[in-house]
């Protein structure tokens, strides 16, 4: 199925694939992390991910046939938790898809003060806007510049790819794997995923570089993929390493003292009394 064919028959399609996509997800136990896999040599580019990730999490929905939106790279955005980028490689054009990629250690979660950015135990990476107090520390944090803050709002949110979290706890699978007619993503286990990763470099080493990004990187992610070309043709940062993020500030926290630490808040509310001191000294002089 090429990509126009799809764009003529994503409705039908997508409703079947969305039934199979919640039995399958009964099955998962949590117990373990889940996470996604990207398979970009399966993938035609439609964009049936993308609108269905706007659709179910009330984001402006992409017009996928005149917007163009193909021509140029795109980074996510705090409308677009999801994004689909095309490629020209040396194996011809290569889709890939976009979003957060739900660290096992995430240095989002590990540098938020509140815990508004949150590591659930099932694996998805959310973000908890009634704990938020607006620091931004997660976007700088974020080896893959994911988190995006609502800079033009009067009520501004932390905007990102949550894996679907509130459709997972109804048993059901995330609304761009769902959506997907040509099985290019999967969602499960992270072990099962790699077993299924791995099965399919063995049987068609031609076709896939042998390596699964997230493996590994930045300490492993929960979403995975695999490619026809090194990753660094479809725009993914290959000097991340293997360390988790957070392991990198861990000596610096230990040695620190307690005080340093207390500072900032110290001095705060110390300027805080001050100031209403001196007002209410200034009153009492009237």
């Amino acid at each position: 199925m090429d990509r126009r064919s799809f764009l003529k028959t994503a409705g039908a399609a997508g409703s079947t694939t969305l039934v199979a996509g919640s039995l399958e997800a009964q099955e998962i136990s949590h117990d373990e992390f889940v996470g996604c896999l990207t398979d970009t040599t399966r993938c035609i580019g439609c964009r049936a991910c993308e609108v269905a990730c706007a659709e179910a999490h009330g984001l402006p929905v992409p017009d996928v046939i005149n917007d163009g939106a193909l021509e140029a790279e795109r980074n996510t955005s705090t409308d677009q938790w999801t994004v689909v980028n095309r490629y020209e490689t040396d194996k011809g054009t290569v889709y890939a898809k976009k979003q957060c990629m739900h660290c096992w250690q995430p240095a989002c979660a590990a540098a938020c003060l509140t815990n508004a950015m949150f590591k659930t135990h099932e694996g998805p990476v959310i973000w908890r806007e009634d704990k938020c107090m607006g620091c931004r520390y997660c976007m700088v944090s974020c080896p893959f510049e994911i988190p995006k803050f609502e800079y033009d709002s009067i009520n501004p949110k932390i905007q990102k790819c949550i894996q679907c979290w509130d459709r997972l706890q109804e048993g059901e699978v995330p609304a761009c794997v769902a959506a997907c007619p040509v099985d290019a993503l999967m969602f499960g286990k992270k072990n099962q995923l790699m077993e299924i990763a791995r099965v399919r470099i063995y049987n068609h080493p031609e076709r896939y570089v042998h390596h699964i990004y997230g493996q590994h990187e930045v300490g492993g992610t929960g979403w995975l993929y695999l490619s026809p070309v090194p990753f660094d043709q479809l725009g993914f940062r290959t000097d991340l390493g293997t360390t988790p993020y957070p392991e990198f500030t861990k000596g610096f926290l230990y040695s620190v003292p307690v005080v340093f630490l207390l500072a900032p808040t110290f001095m705060v509310a110390l300027e805080h009394l001050s100031r209403r001191t001196g007002e209410n000294g200034e009153e009492g002089h009237r």
